[in-house]
């Protein structure tokens, strides 16, 4: 007789291979519900309607279609247990091979803005998880395929192995059945709870060499069923991503996803920007940034808003580097690439979009927060001083403002001609931050503009700025003594500009 399958799946990639396969190859029978079913009749393949198989029309609007015991009966039956073959004999019941189940995008829906309750419950998906669970159980005596990316892999297995999947197959498919319905199961409670309570899950991609230090273990988890995120970006060449990459090219990707509407460069070196820049091009906005702070670029990660051509690739290969990030990146400049084979080049389509909270471990428990994703308003900007800016100090003031909210407080950020010139980070107080900087944009200070990510509780760093050759400075205001600083400016002549809103980074 011919072995069953059963598939149901939300997600259809690659459902048509995979069910022709298993009927032309393997000579398995289809049973299939709702959608699934419709999807490979129409493909032309022979599939019998699981209402048609147990006798029992799917009710509800389709709330009920494969809780039936001619179902999970067929899943949970140990082969090698006597009385349960007896049991699926007397009640006509077919032991089921191989079960192919995904879950309704429970996570996708509540992600799309406006989303009613009733709309998520509906999308709560019952059946599909009784199914996964029920054959991950029974893993020794049928195979369970959760995700579209295991299809190729079973079929390898079947072919290598007479047509029957190894049992360390389906163990190893089993585990990712039961860390596909936990997740899902925390998406839902945690969306239900709100902020009562806050649950955090992740299934493992990788293990990782190290942590931040060789001493330090350290693991990549993904969150939810979708990969999202670095999970769904592609690496085209390199070594693998190290823990310390990985948080470089998300600081590195939470900076460059401010900028959209002109190319942008960015690179990043412990987690702080050496360089970032705007330009006509993508490879003018690199050169800009690499010139930038050229010692520090060295081993930096680049992160570019634009698909990476041909004149981009060749600045790129001009030193080392020890990731390159874009949303693409044709084939002229991955033949130029590939010449520095070591430097990782990833592609991400969407750099714009991140984790809604940002979650810190403390001893005995964790801290929640909302990301810092504030879209910055010019028109919300209060201009404090005597002297206003011009248009083109107003979207420098902007561009620099940008860039600051990413840097390590305390964080300054001196530009000019929309690239950095001084990046001050992570100094204990803002006057260290603001020599820093200065220091380091060096003569090119002279009619440039600043930025702070708090304000300045005294007028010494806005004497030092003025004495720089710094025109304008954008800060959020909010000190006691902002009248002090503002009268300085004034004395001094500059452009203040108060935001109102503080971009701590710790």
């Amino acid at each position: 007789m011919a072995r069953l399958a059963l598939l149901s799946v939300s997600n259809k990639t690659n459902l048509i291979d995979l069910a022709r396969s298993l009927v032309e190859e393997f000579d398995f029978d289809l049973i299939s519900s709702g959608g699934t079913a419709q999807a490979l009749k129409d493909a032309g393949l022979p599939v019998t309607k699981v209402a048609d198989y147990t006798g029992s029309p799917e009710i509800l609007g389709g709330r009920v279609k494969t809780l039936h015991p001619r179902i999970h009966g067929g899943i949970l039956a140990r082969r090698d247990v006597p009385q349960d073959i007896t049991d699926l004999e007397n009640n006509q019941i077919r032991p089921i091979d191989l079960v192919v189940v995904n879950l309704y995008p429970f996570e996708e829906t509540i992600a799309k803005p406006g989303v009613t309750l009733a709309q998520a419950v509906e999308q709560i998906d019952i059946g599909g998880p009784a199914m996964l669970r029920a054959a991950s159980k029974n893993f020794a005596h049928l195979t369970v395929l959760c995700d579209p990316a295991q299809y190729d892999e079973y079929l390898q297995e079947l072919r290598q192995n007479n047509g029957e999947a190894s049992l360390e197959f389906r163990q190893k498919a089993a585990l990712k059945g039961f860390l596909h319905t936990s997740s899902y199961d925390q998406a839902i409670a945690s969306y239900l709870a709100g902020t009562q309570n806050y649950n955090l899950s992740g299934r493992q991609l990788q293990s990782l060499r190290y942590g931040e230090n060789p001493h330090q273990p350290a693991a990549w988890y993904q969150t939810g069923t979708t990969p999202t995120g670095w999970a769904a970006a592609t690496k085209l060449q390199g070594k693998e991503l190290s823990y310390n990459n990985l948080v470089d090219l998300e600081a590195a990707r939470r900076i460059i996803s401010e900028f959209t509407d002109t190319p942008a460069a960015t690179i990043i070196k412990h987690t702080n920007p050496c360089g970032t820049a705007l330009g006509n091009t993508i490879v003018e906005a690199y050169q800009k940034a690499f010139n930038a702070d050229s010692t520090s670029a060295f081993g930096g990660i680049v992160a570019l808003n634009r698909e990476i051509d041909a004149a981009t690739a060749s600045e790129l290969t001009k030193t080392f580097l020890e990731c390159v990030v874009a949303p693409s990146c044709d084939a002229a400049a991955q033949e130029i690439l590939a010449k520095k084979s070591n430097v990782r080049v990833l592609t991400l389509p969407d750099l714009s979009s991140g984790p809604k909270e940002t979650v810190k471990a403390i001893a005995g428990g964790f801290l929640v927060q909302a990301s810092d994703d504030m879209i910055a308003d010019t028109s919300q900007w209060q201009v404090a001083t005597e002297r206003q800016p011009t248009p083109e100090e107003l979207a420098e003031l902007l561009f620099a403002w940008k860039v600051c909210k990413h840097v390590k407080s305390n964080a300054i950020v001196v530009t000019s001609d929309r690239t950095t010139l001084g990046v001050g980070a992570g100094q204990m107080n803002r006057v260290g931050s603001v020599k820093i900087a200065l220091e380091q944009a060096g003569e090119k200070a002279k009619g440039a503009i600043l930025a702070s990510d708090g304000f300045f509780p005294f007028d010494d760093s806005v004497k030092a700025a003025a004495a720089a050759g710094i025109t304008a400075i954008v800060q959020p205001g909010g000190s006691v003594r902002d009248q002090t600083v503002i009268k300085t400016a004034n004395e001094l002549g500059l452009v203040m500009l108060l935001t109102g809103v503080r971009h701590f980074l710790h």
